[in-house]
Parts: C-alpha cells; sequence; structure tokens
C-alpha cells in the first residue's frame, strides 16, 4: 500500500490562506484524527467534494487553528488519489503547526514533486504535462505562461501521441505482411511510407526549430550591456531596472564586477548583464572584469552597445565594433548622452562597425529618455519574425529536444533505406527508434531514474 503524504502546498510566505495537502489511502482518516468542532466532537468526512468549517487539534488535544477542509475522493483530485486539503490561516508557523498535526497522525513529509509525480505514476498526466507543472510556477511573463499552460493542457502529448500512432499503425502493417503475405500486400507500401514519414519529419523538425523561441519565451533573453568606461551602461541599467542598482560615477572603470538583474519589458523577459568598461588597462582587476564582459557577450541573445556620442570613436570603440562582428547576437547599438552636444551620427556608427543596416537609437541614460523607444524597439525584435509568439506549439525542454532528434536521425534512416531499395524488415527497426525515442517525452518508455531526476528539480508541495 502507499504512503499518504502530506506537505505545505502554497508558498512558504506570510499569506491569507495556507494550504496543506494530505494524499494516499490513509488521507481522510488522518484528517479525521485531528479535526473537530468547535463543541469538540469529531468530524467525519463522508460527503466526497465537500467543504468541512472545523478546527484542528493536534495529536495531545490542543487547539492550532480554525480551518476550512475540502475531500477529494480518488481519482477525482491531481494526484487521483484520495486526498484532503486544509486551508488555514497563511502564516508560516502556523502553517508549521498544522503540517506537523497532520504528520504527527500518520502521514510522511512528502518529497519534491511528489504529488507530481504521483499524478503522472497514476496517469493523470504525462511526463511533458508534468514538467509543464514547474514551467507554469517558474514562468516569467505572459508568453511563458501560454506556452506552459498549453503544454500542461496535452497540446504537445497530442502531437507525439499522433506521430506515434501514425508510426505504430504502419510498423504493425509491415509486420503483418511479412508474417501473412498472402492477406496483406506490400506492393507500393515504400512510395506510401516514403510519403509519410516525411510528413512525420516536417511535424519534427518543427518542434526542433520551436525550441529556441520557445527556451527564449520560457528563460528569458540573456541580454549584456557592453560599452567602453563612462559610456553611461551602469546609468542604462539603473534606467531599465528604476532603481539605484549600479555605481555611476564620471571616474572611468568603476564597474569591475558583474551585476546581473532580470526585469519584463512588454512580452519578454530580459536577464541583463551590466559589464565592466571594455578598453586597455592596466589593473588587474579591471582586466579580470573586461574578460567577463566578453565571456558573458559571447553567450548573449541581445547586445546592448552602448557608444558616448559626446566624444569621437577611439581604440575602445573599436575594439568592440570588431568583437561585434563575430557574434551571433543581436546587436542594438545606443547612441547615449544625447543631452550633450553631439560629435557621433547614426551613420558614423554603421561605417566605423561595418553594419549598414544595423539596428540603432538615440538616448540619454542619464535623463531617461529614448528609453521608452528602446523598450518598445527591444519588444518588436523579440516577439516579432521568428521568434514572435503565436498559438503555435513550442519547446523549451532540452531533453524534448534531444529525443525529437533521436527520432528524426531514425526516420532520416528509414528514409534512406527507402530510397536504396532495402527489404522491408529493415523498416520496421528506425520506425520502432523513432516510435521509443517519442514515447520517452510523453513517459511511456522512461526509466525509474530519469522521473526521480526530473521530480527532483520540483519545489516542496507540489
Amino acid at each position: 500500500m502507499k504512503e499518504t503524504i502530506a506537505a505545505i502546498s502554497s508558498g512558504m510566505t506570510k499569506s491569507g490562506i495556507g494550504i496543506i495537502r494530505i494524499s494516499g489511502p490513509e488521507s481522510r482518516s488522518i484528517a479525521e484524527k485531528i479535526f473537530y468542532k468547535k463543541s469538540g466532537a469529531g468530524i467525519k468526512l463522508d460527503i466526497p467534494s465537500h467543504i468541512y468549517y472545523g478546527f484542528i487539534k493536534n495529536v495531545s488535544r490542543e487547539t492550532s487553528d480554525e480551518v476550512l477542509v475540502l475531500n477529494m475522493p480518488a481519482p477525482h483530485s491531481f494526484t487521483g488519489e484520495d486526498t484532503v486539503e486544509i486551508d488555514c490561516h497563511g502564516g508560516i508557523l502556523m502553517m508549521r503547526r498544522v503540517l506537523e498535526a497532520v504528520l504527527d497522525a500518520g502521514a510522511r513529509m512528502a518529497e519534491p514533486g511528489e504529488f507530481t509525480k504521483r499524478a503522472f505514476i497514476n496517469g493523470r498526466i504525462d511526463l511533458s504535462q508534468a514538467e509543464a507543472v514547474i514551467d507554469v510556477i517558474n514562468a516569467k511573463n505572459d508568453n511563458a505562461i501560454r506556452a506552459s499552460v498549453g503544454q500542461l493542457k496535452g497540446e504537445l502529448s497530442e502531437c507525439i501521441k499522433d506521430l506515434r500512432s501514425i508510426i505504430l499503425n504502419k510498423t504493425a502493417y509491415i509486420e503483418s505482411a511479412l508474417d501473412d503475405p498472402e492477406h496483406y500486400s506490400l506492393d507500393g507500401l515504400s512510395d506510401e511510407l516514403e510519403e509519410e514519414t516525411e510528413g512525420l519529419l516536417e511535424t519534427i523538425n518543427f518542434l526542433i526549430r520551436s525550441y529556441d523561441r520557445g527556451k527564449i519565451i520560457s528563460d528569458g533573453i540573456n541580454t549584456v550591456i557592453i560599452g567602453k568606461p563612462n559610456a553611461g551602461k551602469s546609468s542604462l541599467l539603473n534606467n531599465i531596472l528604476g532603481e539605484e542598482r549600479a555605481i555611476v560615477s564620471q571616474i572611468p572603470g568603476t564597474t569591475r564586477d558583474i551585476i546581473s538583474e532580470t526585469c519584463s519589458i512588454g512580452n519578454v523577459t530580459l536577464n541583463i548583464i551590466d559589464t565592466a568598461g571594455i578598453r586597455e588597462t592596466a589593473d588587474t582587476v579591471e582586466k579580470i572584469g573586461v574578460k567577463k564582459a566578453l565571456e558573458y557577450a559571447d553567450k548573449a541573445d541581445l547586445i546592448l552597445c552602448v557608444i558616448d556620442s559626446s566624444l569621437p570613436f577611439d581604440n575602445s570603440d573599436k575594439d568592440i565594433f570588431n568583437y561585434i562582428k563575430n557574434t551571433d547576437a543581436k546587436v542594438l547599438f545606443l547612441l547615449n548622452k544625447s543631452d550633450l552636444d553631439m560629435c557621433i551620427s547614426e551613420e558614423d556608427i554603421k561605417e566605423a562597425a561595418s553594419r549598414p543596416a544595423a539596428d540603432i537609437l538615440t538616448i540619454s541614460a542619464k535623463e531617461g529618455s529614448g528609453i521608452e523607444r528602446l523598450y518598445e524597439y527591444i519588444d518588436k525584435m523579440f516577439s516579432s519574425g521568428d521568434l514572435k509568439f503565436n498559438d503555435e506549439m513550442v519547446i523549451s525542454s532540452i531533453r524534448h529536444k534531444q529525443l525529437l532528434e533521436k527520432a528524426k536521425e531514425a526516420l532520416e534512416g528509414l528514409r534512406s533505406s527507402i530510397e536504396t531499395g532495402l527489404p522491408e524488415d529493415f523498416y520496421t527497426v528506425d520506425l520502432m527508434e523513432a516510435y521509443g525515442a517519442l514515447g520517452e517525452i510523453i513517459g511511456e518508455e522512461v526509466d525509474e531514474d530519469l522521473i526521480n531526476e526530473i521530480f527532483s528539480k520540483f519545489c516542496m508541495g507540489k
């Protein structure tokens, strides 16, 4: 018999209501041991899907809290098991006291993600939907919520199941034809299977291509601010964040370490890193800062290159431009200090950076002018074109991408076998390899170690 587990399922912070969830075969009897009327009489949870009012008392019969208790018999609960939820006052100490009473009454403390793991094991959700639960919790913007909720609803699951159904039907037909050639013909199978394979590959390639888009939606855009010392990088960061996060000084080289923050702009989330000014320097510490700046820029999705428009280009600017030529990131040039006399124009930047189609904005980080336009530009840059979020399905899990690539490789092997005219019994090997890889995405073919690894990343109480 499964153990009955319990945990605090609301956040461990002050709130109006705290939720303690109990799940397992003894959940009802455990709750009844500590649940009483005001008169002191015990309360029986004998009405399904009913909310009861009463008081929680510990095993010593000391009153802990005034609560509401919801009884959810299997299979009509999140875990698919008998479940009881206790709604108590949302103080951290109070939630812990109620949980202690539940544990003393016979429940075991749930492991991280164990409620969701049981929902998966009991067939309430598949593995991709279970992974979407943590994505919903960690969502940083509206697009991330929409993507993860879509996966939670089963959009990816249904797509994978459709692909597996096609593969299984073809495999079953080939096996039947090889075993019983009198009743099943293989005439024309190669042409038909080749066409089916192209359709399968088209869908799988679409999902693989969606990964970069999904990753940005889910995790945010890795944004690095670079420029020479005193160009206004720290002022820009403070302006974007709306607080004095970085030290602003007229002394060049003030920023030596890496400062990172996260903020939302429109429908996108920026993981912003302010870096040390890039220049030749004899200062050992500053050299390390410059090296770090370039290392972070190498991994960036977006580079905000801040240029001091009040001064002519110097060697530091030229070094930055030469570096940017080799980056794969999107680059937005910010012509800063527009509040001063400007001696650099947008055309000067395009020429010096050898980027005739460069994206350039004029701003004053000190006075905040042009910042709203910067927000609009970034939102447009990452909410349009190949990074636009619409109602199309996206994947953001590297595990899903790797399994899709494995399925793709198997189907490309099948296509090669068809083109070279190999016997039909070779086809089933590649088909079943693709079938298995896709099955791992939704948990149809997955080992316990992987399941434990996935659910270990969940928070307590979920």
